[in-house]
């Protein structure tokens, strides 16, 4: 009974050192084993590990690629126009030894902070630097421009063991305070170009005006001049008809104006003339036979 009372503990005590010597790595983690705060293994293979109880301990980094917001900041391109800029990075913990000497207990807060400085401070150099406006910044162009702040930011992340994948500008504004004063500007210029265009469209109808007028006056002293022609040559041709009505007859062609001119003077239904009975307006009128 009382071997059994002492093996009982034993045992208890040795399955609890077994227990805690053995840990699992995740396929989706990496492992250190520290002992005294120096690193004694590095775990990286997924499955069953093992290490000293009490004195030896685990710690576990994520190894997928993990997000990162940076917080805004503002940066000035070469035109002199700030903007407000809120961008996000994708990294990964590439070497957890290199990782665990740069931030020790602080752990992923600690490199997420040291990282977000690195991106704030690499944005600005790129979208700061010389032929850099804020138009290319807006423009499909910015694509160039965040592939320049990843590949810096890699290269200043690597002493913190990190890998940056992808770097990404989420959006590009300008200030609040500039908002006001972009929008008037952009009005006064839409306005500037509408008064051109309204001036350019009065000044080509005003030419269309011209050329019609231009047109009509050419048009009706064309027709003018050929109805004078017409007139002119109707004239003649009447003359003609009348001289040679004249050289055939003359009695009768002397009958024939007196009529006309009786039927011009004589219109209407009360038409009055005075002259003397031996005009001779009415030498056609006179009968040689006295009434009975």
């Amino acid at each position: 009974m009382r071997k059994t009372a002492i093996l009982i503990p034993v045992l208890v005590i040795a399955l609890i050192g077994v227990l805690s010597s053995v840990f699992v790595v995740d396929e989706r983690e990496k492992a250190l084993v520290l002992q005294f705060g120096q690193i004694k293994a590095v775990k990286e293979d997924p499955g069953l590990s093992f290490k000293i109880p009490l004195i030896q301990e685990v710690v576990k980094y994520d190894d997928r690629i993990l997000s990162l917001d940076t917080e805004t900041i503002e940066v000035t391109p070469s035109d002199d126009r700030r903007l407000v800029v809120d961008a996000f990075a994708r990294y990964r913990i590439s070497d957890v030894v290199r990782f665990r000497q740069a931030v020790g207990v602080g752990g992923v807060r600690l490199a997420e902070d040291r990282l977000s400085s690195i991106l704030n401070s690499q944005i600005r150099e790129v979208l700061g630097a010389d032929q850099v406006t804020s138009d290319t910044i807006l423009s499909e162009d910015r694509r160039e421009l965040m592939n320049r702040i990843r590949n810096q930011a890699r290269n200043s992340a690597l002493s913190l063991g990190i890998d940056v994948v992808d770097v990404r500008l989420k959006q590009t504004n300008l200030p609040e305070q500039n908002l006001n004063a972009t929008f008037a500007r952009m009005r006064a210029e839409r306005e500037r170009e509408a008064a051109d265009e309204i001036a350019r469209g009065n000044e080509a109808a005003q030419r269309v005006r011209a050329l019609a007028d231009r047109t009509v006056v050419e048009t009706l002293s064309e027709a003018e001049r050929e109805a004078q022609v017409i007139r002119g040559e109707a004239d003649a041709e009447r003359n003609g008809i009348f001289a040679e009505a004249f050289g055939a007859d003359p009695e009768f062609f002397a009958f024939y104006r007196s009529l006309q001119a009786y039927e011009k003077a004589l219109q209407g239904s009360n038409s009055s003339m005075v002259m003397t009975p031996d005009s001779e307006f009415f030498d056609y009128l006179k009968s040689d036979k006295v009434a009975q």
